[in-house]
């Protein structure tokens, strides 16, 4: 049994070796879904009910979290995940803004491959553009949705020279963090601070839950602070950064234990950065039920801000453009009131 234990240990370290792992897993991405649902206009609902109903995920594809579920804008949530190898566009679901950085552009973090802040904006214009191809729309939906949701998972949007933290070893409750044996050279450890924010401190809290009842919670809990989150309108990067700022106060600071400010680096394993892997576990982080408390309280309001916010992005896909002559001929108008004024 023990050895059996350290095999799955190792493979799923291995699995998260790599820069981030899938923001918020499978129930906290489709409650984004299931809360951006309960905030879209009749004409978005149609928008997303057409696009998504005409051009289908293809069957063949292998589902990370599943069978394909009858609610199409929960079924979409996690296929960028689905398709990430495929289209080589991983750092497409993160940025690197590092530790200690206030404000500002992101475009110096966002490098040439992309980021998260850039692919929101560039499937936006997709999605807005009614010339598109249709299939191109449809994705552009699908790849809205995750990357909303994973842009609110704090540790997407922050780095600290550990792979947003995937090089933080923790000991997660009573769960110690173990070495993956079968690439012990990589110095890959789980549990570590990423992963336990993409899914355990989120499925822990969900606790007996479906998505729907926790994405049910999740609204109403947040329903009186919604529309203020509404009011503000859409502006990705004010997004990114108040995500950063959660990530420096309710991730790393939470600790105890103090963690400094790295060097801004992006090592491709947790043995680089002068031995990031071993220097954190040598900290000793203890993630336990103060932790988690108080982690599923931050997770859970990221979670709903970005069910909120995926609306308000959907909602204004969905308007009406006004055409070029209209514009004109109401711009015309309006010249000559003002000249016989």
């Amino acid at each position: 049994m023990r050895k059996k234990f350290f095999l799955v240990a190792g493979a799923l370290a291995a699995c998260l070796g790599a820069p981030r792992a899938r923001g918020w897993g499978c129930k906290g991405h489709q409650a984004v879904a299931l809360i951006a649902e309960k905030h879209l206009t009749p004409e978005a609902q149609q928008l997303v009910e057409t696009l998504l109903g005409a051009n289908p995920i293809d069957p063949k594809l292998k589902r990370w979290c599943g069978n394909a579920t009858r609610d199409l804008l929960m079924d979409a949530a996690t296929w960028a995940d689905d398709v990430r190898n495929e289209r080589r566009n991983g750092p497409w679901h993160y940025i690197d803004i590092p530790r200690g950085k206030h404000k500002g552009s992101l475009e110096e973090y966002c490098g040439a491959d992309g980021c998260v802040t850039r692919a929101i904006e560039q499937e936006r214009a997709i999605l807005k553009d009614q010339s598109a191809d249709p299939l191109k729309r449809a994705e552009a939906i699908r790849y809205i949705i995750h990357f909303v949701g994973d842009m609110h998972q704090p540790l997407h949007v922050i780095n600290n020279g550990d792979n947003g933290g995937n090089c933080v070893p923790v000991r997660y409750l009573h769960h110690e963090p173990l070495l993956n044996p079968e690439r012990p050279e990589r110095e890959d450890y789980s549990p570590n601070l990423h992963q336990i924010w993409d899914t355990e401190i989120v499925e822990r809290d969900m606790e007996v839950s479906s998505p729907h009842r926790y994405a049910d919670e999740l609204d109403q809990k947040f329903r009186a602070e919604s529309a203020a989150w509404e009011a503000e309108g859409v502006h990705v990067e004010n997004w990114a950064w108040e995500v950063h700022e959660r990530a420096e106060s309710e991730v790393y600071d939470a600790f105890s234990t103090k963690i400094p400010i790295e060097p801004d680096v992006k090592p491709k394993g947790c043995s680089d950065n002068h031995h990031i892997g071993k220097r954190m576990l040598e900290k000793h982080l203890v993630a336990g039920e103060p932790y988690q408390l108080r982690a599923a309280k931050t997770a859970g309001r990221g979670l709903a801000e970005a069910g909120m916010r995926l609306a308000m992005i959907l909602n204004d896909a969905a308007k009406e453009p006004r055409s070029a002559p209209e514009t004109r001929n109401r711009a015309s108008i309006d010249v000559g009131v003002f000249t016989a004024e």
